[in-house]
């Protein structure tokens, strides 16, 4: 298994500077953050239609704006709430204009086509009170999304070199966003208040949002530590996952550090089985030394919450009595979801609807977490007929080509995340379209046929 090669050492330390840099900036001065994000967005495309995207540079730029998603939410960046998305929709439309897509990805033609009876159904029954594009879009830019990011993505050939580069676009601004919250809340004991998720620690923005994009971050820091072969920047990596990590853990939100950790497990095993006898002999010890670094970086976090994470993780609250959900009442939601699919089978109840549908069962305006529930609830069989396009063409499609790596993990990712966090952010929208690339070995030369 050939190991991918770095950019270069001092670029790479250059980019890792100025995001940190880049942080320092934001919070000083926060308005600087949409002039940070609209740089981004100029700059790639140029780099887009300057060179004809020979190189995929809209994935590129897909996965900062996704990376910076959070960031630019948190700090006033984003020119509205759903901006990444239709900025990510907007680049791979421009990519699939500029170089096409195959046309073996009908399967997701299919997938978009399901969840337009639920928006027929929405105009018909949401409340004369409600804003009906603002629900749509809200609910739907996340499916969109990941429908047009599989579209572009699907068997999309690329070397493992060019995989890394756009994994390291989305890294980015993900280290922006940590330096910016070591800034914002230097001392974590400050801000406890229990064993809730914590805004404080989470730059006084949602910490659900915050700890999923904390934990692609981990991930894409620990993938990088097994494939990348170089010992400064695996050191600088490693650091990095420190760094990361603490984050991630102190906002007490459990579900984007959980994901992580699956999906380097997930990752590992997988890594370790393809590889051959003599890398699997390097790749214990580096696993053990990556283990031995969470470790002390769950210790150290213990230290500083004065053991309230340990009570989070446990299932209890602060006085260490455990609580009687573990899920923190997104069981019930999911159970009434379900209830209501059931209920309304064939049409579902229509986009957005949900939301008034449990007002008015139960008095309370509460979001969905589980995306599969939600499209379940509000778009009927043809949500269960959607959900079977997404689950089953990415496992069917790597029967005959299991070249990416990354596969596995990022379809894990994703199932995780939308269970979780269901699609308020783009992340597992494209993380998804990630998993449909194809890995081609560049240097592997074709064989001579001789009569």
């Amino acid at each position: 298994m050939r190991k991918i090669k770095p950019i270069k050492k001092i670029t790479y330390i250059q980019l890792l500077l100025l995001h940190i840099g880049m942080a320092f900036a934001i919070y000083l001065v926060e308005a600087t953050s949409k002039f940070f994000l609209f740089g981004a967005v100029v700059y790639f495309l140029y780099r887009i239609v300057s060179g004809g995207n020979k190189k995929d540079e809209v994935l590129l730029a897909a996965a900062y704006v996704m990376g910076f998603e959070v960031f630019s939410r948190m700090t006033g960046g984003a020119f509205t709430y759903e901006f990444a998305k239709f900025a990510v929709i907007g680049f791979l439309v421009l990519g699939m204009f500029l170089k096409g897509f195959t046309r073996r990805s009908w399967p997701y033609v299919f997938y978009i086509l399901f969840l337009v009876p639920g928006i027929l159904f929405s105009a018909i029954n949401l409340n004369y009170s409600t804003d009906f594009m603002n629900a749509i879009s809200f609910n739907l830019s996340g499916p969109l999304c990941l429908a047009i990011s599989a579209l572009y993505c699907y068997n999309r050939k690329m070397p493992a070199e060019r995989l890394n580069q756009i994994l390291l676009a989305a890294l980015l601004p993900i280290i922006a966003m940590a330096a910016y919250l070591y800034v914002y809340t230097p001392n974590i004991r400050d801000v406890l208040t229990g064993t809730q998720s914590n805004f404080e620690a989470s730059g006084g923005f949602g910490p659900n949002q915050v700890s999923t994009i904390l934990g692609l971050g981990m991930f894409i820091l620990f993938s990088r530590l097994l494939t990348i072969k170089s010992r400064l920047v695996n050191l600088i990596d490693l650091c990095l996952l420190i760094f990361v990590s603490y984050r991630g853990i102190v906002t007490f939100s459990r579900g984007g550090v959980i994901t992580a950790g699956v999906c380097a497990l997930i990752f590992f095993s997988y890594y370790f089985y393809k590889a051959n006898v003599r890398e699997r002999s390097s790749l214990l010890p580096k696993a053990a030394i990556i283990a031995g670094c969470i470790v002390v970086t769950w210790v150290f976090t213990s230290i500083s919450t004065y053991g309230l994470i340990d009570k989070r993780y446990a299932n209890q609250d602060a006085a260490g009595r455990e609580k009687e959900d573990v899920t923190t009442g997104r069981a019930e939601l999911v159970t009434g979801e379900v209830k209501t699919f059931l209920e309304h089978p064939f049409t579902g109840i229509g986009v957005g609807k949900i939301r008034e549908f449990r007002k008015e069962k139960t008095g309370r305006i509460v979001a969905t977490h589980s995306e599969i529930s939600r499209i379940l609830s509000e778009h009927g069989v043809f949500g269960l007929f959607a959900l079977m396009v997404l689950v089953f063409t990415p496992l069917l499609f790597r029967i005959r080509d299991r070249s990416n790596l990354y596969f596995f993990a990022f379809f894990i990712f994703w199932f995780l995340t939308i269970n979780h966090s269901s699609m308020r952010i783009a992340a597992p929208a494209f993380i998804y379209g990630l998993c449909l690339i194809s890995i081609i070995d560049v240097k592997k030369k074709p064989a001579l046929h001789r009569k």
